[in-house]
């Protein structure tokens, strides 16, 4: 989860920047399509492959 939770501050940042409001963070994650949620799996899997070496 901590994954989905960074790439949901580097989207509220860019909110931020262009002064949008962020949607909240479940709406967020509910909102991610296939893509996106097979890319944050296949990420997360890659970064506890690297703390285990």
């Amino acid at each position: 989860m901590s994954y989905f939770e960074k790439g949901y501050q580097m989207y509220v940042e860019k909110c931020e920047q262009f002064g949008l409001q962020p949607v909240n963070f479940r709406y967020y994650v509910n909102q991610l399509s296939h893509q996106q949620l097979l890319a944050y799996n296949g990420y997360a899997m890659e970064q506890e492959m690297r703390q285990h070496d």
